[in-house]
């Protein structure tokens, strides 16, 4: 596991933790819900000697202050990249942070050099409230309404989301300390609901959609309908692996990512 130092930039009225490693083409990995950067562990450890890997922790989540806000990871994203001084980058998002990734990259094509979206929700309405069904939201908000966390987490340790198939102790461990830093705040917000996306076939960028073999079935629809709707999208199954295949199987993922890094990304 990669060893890296904690840096901090205000954005918006929030104060984001991020991590800057290595050198060349600029990678930004952006986590997915309940999550923070340190999903990343193993993905920052092998890229990082060709790369330059960026993360961050979303506002709301893992040590960013800030309420969780969609449209702002997308500001924050950009303010990120902007105090870099980097014009051009591949994006990897997870999950939730798929969607923040899918929305910068429509937002500002020109900053965007390739794209991964693992696991991505259903961004085409194809599932009509798939999310509602997959993750059982108003009763983990009654929860943290509640201030009963160490319940909250509990039963979000319990969801198939973050289950792993891989055996290594590592990963178990490092899924378990982000999920204890998960703080539950942005249940005490009004729910959000975004937008479905319109013009996807204006991305004619790299794209690969990425799902587990054994993530949830609408998981994996969702990642063949979006394949299917962006031109250069291609759908990437991981074997051995569930919804979270960058810790249940990190050598096929970064494989993975490789293949797309050698196609698309360019120096800063």
């Amino acid at each position: 596991m990669s060893v890296a130092r904690d840096v901090y930039l205000g954005s918006g009225g929030a104060r984001l933790r991020y991590r800057d490693e290595g050198a060349g083409p600029s990678v930004l990995f952006i986590h997915g819900w309940a999550l923070d950067l340190e999903l990343w562990e193993p993905q920052a450890a092998a890229l990082a000697p060709r790369f330059r890997v960026l993360r961050f922790d979303r506002r709301g989540f893992g040590l960013s202050s800030g309420d969780a806000s969609l449209d702002a990871d997308v500001s924050d994203a950009t303010a990120l990249l902007d105090h870099l001084a980097i014009t051009r980058a591949v994006l990897v998002g997870a999950s939730h942070g798929a969607r923040v990734a899918l929305r910068l990259a429509l937002r500002a094509p020109e900053r965007v050099a390739g794209l991964v979206l693992d696991g991505p929700p259903d961004e085409l309405g194809a599932g009509r409230g798939a999310l509602t069904v997959e993750i059982p939201l108003d009763a983990y908000r009654r929860l943290a309404q509640s201030g009963n966390l160490a319940e909250l987490r509990r039963r979000w340790a319990e969801h198939p989301f973050t289950q792993l198939v891989s055996r290594d102790p590592a990963a178990r461990q490092l899924l378990d300390r982000m999920l204890e830093r998960y703080s539950g705040a942005d249940l005490l917000l009004p729910a959000e609901q975004p937008a479905l996306l319109t013009g996807l076939e204006r991305l004619t960028l790299p794209i690969r959609i990425i799902n587990g073999e054994r993530d949830l079935a609408s998981r994996r629809a969702s990642g063949a309908a979006l394949a299917r709707a962006l031109p250069g999208g291609q759908h990437v199954l991981i074997p051995d692996a569930a919804h979270l295949p960058s810790l249940d199987n990190p050598r096929l993922y970064n494989h993975a990512l490789e293949a797309l890094l050698g196609t698309c990304a360019t120096p800063a």
